[in-house]
């Protein structure tokens, strides 16, 4: 009763093709012995996503495109947007745009990487513990002291981590190899010549790059432009994303739903998920169903955002909200060989041909449909390399069903396995909406579009919901 991917041609895994890596290695396993899936059994398990068959006065209906099509479509037409300046402080966790040159050498002087003594290395050479070498202190410098002074042979000083190096040392003895002597001090170690030395420019010399174009910014990045003289620093800015929901039956979470009305969850759910994957999102709300309010709405959208995300359910004819969209740009909507929420939208709208993404608006749906197209789209805005989360095989807990012809995402738990590897159990059978077992997994569970039924045991590929991963 399945079809596995056994046999299959190995898929393209180019870079532009990262979905394919991601998302389109669908897991083989062993050839059941039951017979085939039958395709009336399929359209069951779909839940309605496969339509019914047509009568032959009925038009043909739009091939469904595939997930990484209309994710193509969707990665060509967002903007990257321009390069602003920020504080380093402001700059955390954004990717730089600059190439940071050093006017200073760092460290600016020569200094003790330790606590100790600065010496001569030729003055301790052959220093052991039983045979220790014996040297007059002369002094003390410590950190941020600004008169250099000078060292003759024979004798040593004491010096801080971080302190001035005097003039004619070139070693610093570890204070725990020594006595600790204050007048005089026995050595019971040698130390090579530069032993615990950091030198003027080891760290970064004046001319040369700190921070390069592309580094993510972060508290390492951050101390280094603090240390090079760097207050501000040319950044890739966070994506403005704007997150509205349609619907006539929908309420903000402050009222009662009356019979018949639900919570609008979406924008609140879509709004955090867009912050995680980095974007400065704002939520709206949900949309009027006053003609002119709406294309106010909208239009106030596309002039003040980088992108525009809406969850709605979208009626096939008759919708306001596709007919407003569709009087500011260019905006269709298509079934997408996926589950849940195959019905898809995406245009680019307004003077500044704005990305405007419609998913779902069943929440499950919509969350699902975030990972596999927007949070690609906002990692791209961001420059990220690395656009889609990583992936792992996974021995399945129990035995999977998937629609033949789309591609399933079933949220799981996913662990590691006391032998090694992972295993993960499924929260549900993919046809249940339900926002409490959403709220458990920490995965998605991937079964690929020509795969029908996972055996328990049978390795998934599954994509763990890190924050901020």
């Amino acid at each position: 009763m399945s079809e596995n991917g056994a046999g299959r041609a190995p898929r393209d895994t180019t870079i532009r093709e990262t979905t394919a890596l991601d998302l389109r290695s669908g897991a083989t396993v062993d050839p059941p012995t039951s017979p085939r899936l039958p395709v009336h059994a399929t359209a069951a398990i779909d839940r309605g996503a496969v339509p019914p068959p047509r009568t032959l006065a009925e038009p043909e209906p739009p091939a469904p495109r595939t997930v990484e099509a209309h994710l193509d479509e969707i990665l060509a037409a967002v903007p990257q947007p321009e390069p602003i300046e920020l504080a380093v402080l402001d700059a955390q966790g954004l990717l730089c745009a600059e190439d940071v040159v050093s006017a200073r050498a760092l460290p600016a002087f020569d200094q003790a990487a330790v606590d100790g003594y600065a010496a001569r290395a030729e003055d301790v050479a052959g220093a052991t513990p039983d045979a220790p070498v014996e040297l007059a202190v002369v002094g003390e410098t410590v950190a941020g002291a600004a008169v250099p002074t000078a060292l003759a042979p024979g004798l040593a000083q004491r010096v801080a981590t971080g302190a001035m190096l005097p003039t004619g040392a070139d070693v610093v003895v570890p204070g725990v190899w020594t006595d600790g002597g204050m007048v005089r001090v026995q050595v019971h170690a040698g130390v090579e010549p530069g032993s615990w030395v950091r030198r003027a420019g080891d760290d970064v010399s004046p001319g040369t790059s700190a921070v390069t174009v592309g580094t993510p910014i972060g508290p390492a990045q951050i101390s280094l432009l603090a240390a090079v003289g760097r207050d501000r620093v040319q950044v890739r800015p966070r994506p403005r994303v704007a997150v509205l929901s349609a619907g006539t039956e929908l309420v903000d979470i402050t009222t009662q739903p009356a019979p018949g009305q639900v919570v609008d969850v979406n924008t609140y759910a879509l709004a955090a998920a867009a912050r995680d994957a980095g974007a400065a999102a704002y939520r709206w709300g949900i949309l009027p169903t006053e003609r002119r309010r709406l294309t106010e709405v909208l239009e106030s959208q596309l002039l003040r955002s980088d992108l525009v995300l809406i969850a709605g359910t979208f009626a096939a004819d008759g919708d306001m909200v596709q007919e407003v969209l569709a009087e500011l740009g260019p905006m269709r909507f298509r079934q997408v060989t996926m589950h849940p929420g195959p019905l898809q939208g995406f245009g680019r709208l307004g003077r500044d041909d704005v990305p405007v993404i419609c998913v779902p608006g069943e929440p499950v749906a919509a969350l699902v449909s975030f990972e596999v197209f927007v949070r690609p789209a906002i990692r791209s805005m961001l420059g990220k390399r690395q656009l889609f989360r990583r992936t792992v095989q996974a021995i399945s807990a129990e035995r999977l069903l998937s629609p033949l012809g789309y591609r399933q995402y079933l949220h799981g738990q996913v662990m590691r396995h006391p032998d090694g590897g992972y295993v993960v159990e499924p929260l549900g059978g993919g046809d249940e909406a339900l926002l409490a077992r959403m709220a458990r997994a920490n995965c998605l569970i991937v079964v690929d579009e020509d795969v029908t039924e996972v055996a328990e045991g049978g390795l998934v590929t599954v994509m763990p919901l890190l924050l901020g991963g």
